[in-house]
């Protein structure tokens, strides 16, 4: 099934501004926390440096800015968020897509190289690699589409003929070219798979149920 939404539909599924959920997937670990308070530390020190060459004229805006800097490592999060849904909400039209899951297997991703020398000498690369799982999605009109996240004991419940559910993007009214898919929700688990959360989860559970009440 493959159901045109309207564009206040897409706006409110894919906000302007991040979720909380959103916002949890780039607050990230503490890795990239100390990152982030690392890359503000520097900010804070430039702004501290170019607001010292204006002189105390500029006192308030020298304030306004070491707040902003000071506090990059709390709200690069939303930032971060904010842009991944832009890239989503520059498409025009958008649908609501139920299928059924295909297959379900795992596969391995490269995330760094690290080149190292051993005691005899001879360069080493290794490679550091994370397992993902992938679920494949279709449906009986030849559409189909995989996803990816990180391996979850959860998701081990997955198997092929389970319905499956998610929000199409496209350039075409009549969404007969897919550009884009979100994550995708399995009802009968009430799972989400997907790298990023894309949707406003209760939004599109509620757009499901009036769906399946017309239907």
């Amino acid at each position: 099934m493959l159901v045109p939404l309207t564009r206040e539909a897409f706006e409110q599924l894919i906000p302007l501004v991040a979720t909380g959920t959103q916002y949890s997937f780039y607050w990230g670990k503490w890795r990239d926390l100390l990152q982030r308070s690392f890359i503000s530390l520097i900010i804070l020190i430039i702004t501290w440096v170019l607001g010292n060459l204006f002189g105390s004229e500029w006192l308030t805006i020298k304030f306004v800015f070491y707040i902003i800097s000071g506090s990059y490592w709390l709200w690069a999060p939303i930032l971060w968020a904010s842009i991944k849904n832009r890239s989503y909400r520059i498409y025009p039209y958008c649908g609501f897509w139920s299928g059924k899951v295909l297959d379900v297997f795992i596969t391995e991703e490269l995330i760094r190289e690290e080149q190292t020398v051993n005691k005899f000498g001879e360069l080493i690369v290794i490679e550091n690699k994370k397992r993902l799982i992938n679920i494949e999605v279709g449906d009986d009109k030849g559409f189909a589409a995989i996803v990816k996240m990180p391996v979850d004991r959860l998701l081990q419940v997955i198997k092929p003929g389970e319905s499956a559910e998610m929000l199409v993007i496209s350039k075409v009214p009549n969404l007969s070219r897919i550009t884009k898919v979100t994550d995708v929700y399995l009802p009968r688990h009430n799972l989400w798979v997907g790298k990023y959360p894309y949707l406003r989860r209760d939004i599109f559970k509620q757009i499901s149920k009036n769906l399946k009440i017309k239907n």
